[in-house]
């Protein structure tokens, strides 16, 4: 085999760009990549305005969710109905639900969003659900720097429509999976800063605690 000659017009001595020559020293003295449940601060404002990642974007079939090992957004499955997801929805970090996941949230504003990126969101008020006899509550939230939903305190303020199309793409999500989700009516944004405390309080209590140890 030849050897291999010095690389010359502006490459390094390995044969890469400087600028690659950066990257690969930045990463190799990473350990590990950022993870957007753990690594991503919930914000200061918390309970009531909160950092919110996106996992699956406003008027989308596809149903992403994060990969707690990896911290990589994943693809779950394709939802097996014509619906889509009405609202932007993703999960709060720094939280832990009765399911062992983040506390799940939908965002309400004007644009879908790009999954794996995230926002700035206010509780407005909370659904209670059952996926499959396991509690899945899911907080309701408006993008707190869009200028068409951040008026919105409370989950009354919401057009009755609005509300109805909410509860139904969840009631109807997975019939076609013959999987049961039982639904119940909206409380008030009180009661969804409780559960995002809550929902604070056992990662504190559970996972920083472990990663004590």
């Amino acid at each position: 085999m030849a050897p291999v000659l010095e690389v010359q017009n502006g490459l390094g001595s390995k044969g890469l760009s400087p600028l690659n020559e950066r990257i690969i020293s930045s990463m190799s003295r990473r350990s590990f990549a950022a993870h957007p449940w753990h690594d991503l601060e919930i914000g200061s404002d918390a309970p009531a305005v909160f950092n919110c990642v996106v996992e699956i974007g406003k008027g989308s079939k596809v149903k992403y969710e994060l990969d707690k090992k990896t911290g990589l957004i994943m693809v779950d499955r394709i939802l097996y109905s014509s619906v889509v997801y009405p609202h932007n929805y993703g999960f709060i970090p720094r939280t832990l639900c009765e399911d062992n996941d983040p506390m799940d949230v939908l965002v309400l504003m004007q644009e879908p969003v790009l999954s794996g990126c995230f926002l700035r969101a206010k509780a407005i008020g909370i659904m209670p659900m059952i996926d499959q006899g396991e509690t899945d509550n899911k907080i309701i939230a408006v993008c707190a720097d869009d200028p068409e939903y951040r008026h919105y305190n409370d989950i009354k303020d919401l057009p009755p429509h609005r509300l109805a199309e909410i509860k139904r793409f969840f009631e109807d999500y997975k019939k076609n999976e013959n999987k049961t989700v039982q639904v119940d009516e909206f409380l008030s944004a009180q009661a969804a800063r409780n559960a995002i405390q809550l929902s604070m309080d056992l990662y504190a209590r559970y996972v920083v605690e472990s990663l004590r140890k």
